[in-house]
């Protein structure tokens, strides 16, 4: 199953795209069932690729499942790796072994574009003035353009390759994530009145655009971002990137901030769902995606390029912001059949949209193999013929097989994350927390707790968790 990487480029040896969205829920695309709003390059994708049922986000927030992606390892295993603050210092070890390492091992050129939210710097944080290291750069990224966290958390800058883009030394920046004093600066309590964008809760201190943040931020005025055009500058990167390196196999990650709050889609995409920003966010996250297909279309790259596409976490409607999302969802499910979302450890927290798109060698479908972006390392090691340390990526299991739809089974067991854990197992999942057990064949929206009825499959699933728990115990 795995390619040679030696020579020049070989009609073999893909290039590699992860379209990795945020908070996008298995119900908020046209092929996942989604009515209310269009998705054209999406299904795109989905129409020429395989579509899983299946799949999953390692977590059910934002920071655990980056870092699951990136490492192979379950967020949980190590302390620290829950959603950060825009100031944390790096929590990947640099130079540790990663989806980027194993893929630049192989020759490949290696990008990320759009979100991070690992943490940059050394401990205690990132001097936001000078070079901000470590960072992607030391665990296997060659090039960069980034926001360090969240659109709704500061600081509101873009990051390229270690230097914060477009700052003055005449207007430094200063971030805290505890109170100070702000005379002279909006504050999203105090001019709450003048906001662009109202908060529901928290996202009432910094204000940048007109919107408040969580925490505080000071100067670096020539370099903060436009949330409106956040799109199309990421996207703008992400196409350079592809050009820049056309003559090569490259790994490109595109990590969107679309659909993550605050939604503050360009004004070409505004009014252009029954959903308001949340769903007119999710039109802009759709031409995102075909900008980078036409690209690939025109550079005739399209035939051997492996495109995945996915997000981070279930779907979330009132997240912190006044933006209609609740009031205007109408008769969209934004999870599909699966109950909970973004944060919760019922199904919808992780299972996710998952499509993948090799025309040289990937037969359109779908698939209902149980797959999980952490095995996205093993995966494509052995795509390249890499090895690695499996020590710091004890959970990355090898699903090449199914990820290309050529075996129609994947993992036999899966560990779901949302504060505490839960094991699935074919189509049963037990919760840790108060002892649930769901049968999701006969009721994928885990109504009827069985397990008083399944004692002896409740004790044998709690005592699987237990020994996958004790697995990354002798990491080192």
């Amino acid at each position: 199953m795995s390619l040679s990487n030696k020579g020049s480029r070989q009609a073999t040896q893909p290039s590699i795209i992860l379209i990795y969205t945020d908070d996008l829920g298995f119900g908020d695309v046209g092929c996942y069932g989604a009515r209310s709003v269009k998705t054209p390059n999406i299904d795109r994708i989905a129409r020429e690729g395989l579509r899983f049922t299946d799949a999953h986000a390692p977590s059910a927030t934002c920071t655990p499942s980056r870092y699951a992606l990136l490492t192979g390892e379950y967020a949980w295993r190590k302390p620290g790796t829950g959603v950060l603050p825009g100031n944390a210092a790096l929590i990947v070890e640099p130079g540790r072994t990663t989806v980027a390492s194993v893929l630049q091992k192989a020759g490949y050129a290696t990008g990320i574009v759009g979100k991070w939210h690992l943490g940059l710097g050394a401990t205690g944080g990132p001097d936001w003035n000078e070079r901000i290291a470590p960072g992607p750069n030391q665990v296997g990224f060659g090039y960069h353009f980034l926001m360090a966290a969240t659109g709704d958390r500061v600081p509101c800058v873009y990051i390229e390759n270690e230097q914060v883009v477009g700052l003055t030394k005449t207007d430094p920046i200063q971030v805290r994530y505890t109170k100070e004093n702000y005379e002279g600066e909006l504050d999203g309590v105090r001019d709450r009145a003048g906001l662009q964008v109202d908060w529901s809760q928290g996202h009432n201190q910094a204000v940048v655009n007109g919107i408040g943040r969580i925490g505080y931020m000071k100067g670096g005025k020539s370099a903060r971002w436009i949330d409106e055009d956040m799109a199309d500058v990421f996207t703008k990167k992400a196409v350079a990137f592809i050009e820049n390196n056309k003559a090569r196999p490259f790994f490109l990650s595109f990590n969107t901030h679309d659909i993550h709050v605050p939604r503050v889609p360009h004004q070409r995409f505004v009014g252009k769902t029954s959903m308001g920003p949340r769903g007119d966010a999710i039109a802009e996250l759709d031409w995102c995606v075909g900008e980078l297909l036409k690209t690939l279309d025109k550079l005739k790259l399209t035939k051997n390029t492996l495109i995945l596409f996915s997000s981070d976490n279930g779907p979330v409607l009132d997240d912190g912001y006044k933006d209609g999302a609740v009031e205007k969802l109408g008769d969209h499910k934004p999870a599909g059949p699966w109950r909970g979302g973004k944060y919760s450890l019922f199904e919808g927290g992780t299972r996710v949209p998952f499509l993948v798109r090799w025309p040289a060698r990937v037969k359109p479908g779908v698939s209902e193999a149980l797959v999980c972006q952490v095995d996205f390392l093993a995966s494509f090691a052995a795509l390249t013929g890499q090895s690695y340390d499996k020590r710091t990526a004890p959970d990355s299991e090898n699903i090449l097989a199914a990820l290309l739809g050529e075996s129609k089974t994947g993992r036999t067991a899966l560990v779901e994350h949302a504060g505490t854990l839960t094991l699935r197992v074919g189509s049963w999942k037990f919760i840790k927390n108060g002892r649930q057990l769901y049968d999701l064949a006969s009721d994928p929206g885990e109504t009827t707790n069985v397990a008083t009825k399944f004692p002896e499959r409740v004790a044998a699933m709690a005592a699987t968790l237990e020994k996958i728990r004790g697995i990354g115990a002798t990491r080192p």
